[in-house]
């Protein structure tokens, strides 16, 4: 288990570590002790996760359009 800091970590960062953790938490063939500090990790983990992809929602963009159809450009999505 890492030990770096969630709250720096990439998207794709913390993917990777959550899937170890419940790989390891699946198995149980870990110590409660531990197990109990991978969850915690892992709740932390998924929080960021979260965090992130709620972050690259909000930089989604909406197409607008004109009366025919036709692009025009962008505007940021509102109300993800």
């Amino acid at each position: 288990m890492s030990t770096a800091d969630v709250n720096e970590m990439s998207f794709e960062e913390a993917m990777r570590e959550l899937e170890s953790v419940v790989n390891k938490l699946e198995r149980g063939d870990v110590a409660l002790e531990e197990s109990i500090t991978l969850y915690t990790r892992g709740a932390e983990l998924k929080k960021r996760c979260e965090k992130k992809l709620k972050e690259a929602e909000e930089k989604v963009a909406t197409i607008t359009l004109d009366g025919q159809g036709q692009p025009t450009g962008t505007t940021p999505t509102q109300d993800m």
